[in-house]
């Protein structure tokens, strides 16, 4: 993609701008804001600059390779062939960073995994996501904290809610929200039959930086003990913590030991859902634009079949399949994961191609 001198200008100036207002700011809410585009702007002129330095340079090589001169032509023409290799990695750059992006990319994430259908095999495997995405997580050197737990009858998990914080983390996880569907032989199946099971999964970017306006009179707030099939999360007293928002009816549980505690994530795993509400409205504005990305969170979207019997994962929004399912559940995700980004990428380079028209 050839971009336009014009546009790349405008950039350049826009940044020029910022600095020069944020030398004569004085209000400290707007330097907060103009050092938060600063900061946003700086590696996109730092790629602008390095192109137009890159484009310049083509000219001036052309005239010394015109010279004949036996010494500085031919090293004029080497630099000459880098240069037409190395422009066009400039220029996909230059357009990654210029396309439509998600404001939430390096938010941290809820990552909430629920039982669908198929009984306790569907629990099971729900648990089997979730241990999957604690061990991707760890890879990537974020923390895993679990805000609320359901447990399943013969293992697994009913509903587990989790926050993952660290750099990136919605960035690389949003495009796992929707139904994963697993055809295996269940441990509780005497005839040796496959089944199909499904559990779904949601992944909510945590609200930073957006006001979430909560009022007293539109929430319910309910304290209980927490049930499970034993073990450490089990509670001995009234500690676990429902918030039922009354205008939209979600509710939002956590169900750690201490109740001042889970006032705090119940009360942020509310927030998250209701900025998720935001987005999707938003989302749904866009929907023409949206409808080649694989990013949409629609939930209701079967997304990925794991296949046990033949050992692969296959996801059907960009047709990929893979045959190393047993390493895929340990954590190993990031050839599935960066392929999925690939598309992404691609759908947001496709969209600032028609806006350049």
């Amino acid at each position: 993609m050839h971009l336009p001198q014009a546009k790349l200008d405008q950039v350049v100036d826009r940044f020029k701008m910022i600095e020069a207002r944020m030398e004569s700011a004085t209000d400290g809410t707007e330097i907060v804001k103009l050092s938060k585009e600063h900061a946003e702007l700086k590696p996109v002129v730092n790629a602008v600059t390095a192109l137009l330095k890159a484009r310049a340079s083509g000219p001036e090589l052309e005239e010394l390779i015109a010279l004949n001169d036996p010494e500085l032509s031919p090293l004029a023409q080497e630099e000459f062939q880098e240069l037409k290799e190395k422009l066009p990695e400039l220029e996909h750059g230059v357009a990654l960073l210029l396309a439509p992006k998600d404001k939430d990319e390096n938010a941290s994430a809820i990552l909430e995994v629920r039982a669908g259908t198929g009984g306790d095999e569907a629990a099971i495997f729900a648990g089997d996501l979730f241990r999957m995405y604690s061990r991707y997580a760890a890879a990537q050197g974020w923390r895993v904290e679990i805000d609320s737990i359901s447990e399943g009858d013969a293992g697994g998990y009913k509903e587990i809610i989790a926050s993952v914080t660290g750099e990136g983390v919605f960035g690389k996880l949003k495009f796992e929200s929707g139904v994963h569907r697993v055809q295996r032989v269940p441990a509780t199946e005497a005839g040796g039959r496959i089944h199909t099971s499904a559990a779904t999964v949601a992944v909510l970017p945590e609200a930073e930086d957006v006001e979430i306006e909560i009022l007293d009179k539109d929430i319910r707030i309910d304290t209980y003990r927490a049930s499970g099939s034993g073990g450490q999360h089990v509670n001995k007293t009234d500690s676990a913590v429902r918030i039922t928002h009354l205008p939209s009816g979600i509710v939002a549980t956590s169900s750690e030991k201490s109740q001042h505690m889970n006032r705090q994530i119940a009360m942020r795993n509310l927030k998250a859902r209701l900025y998720d509400i935001q987005r999707q409205a938003l989302d749904t504005a866009r929907s023409d634009a949206r409808k080649s990305q694989v990013g949409s969170g629609d939930r209701s979207e079967r997304i990925r079949t794991y296949n046990y019997p033949q050992g692969r994962v296959s996801d059907h929004r960009i047709n990929l399949t893979l045959y190393n399912l047993s390493l895929f559940m340990e954590g190993d995700m990031d050839q599935m994961i960066n392929a999925l980004i690939a598309d992404d990428q691609a759908a947001r380079l496709a969209m600032l191609a028609e806006e350049l028209g």
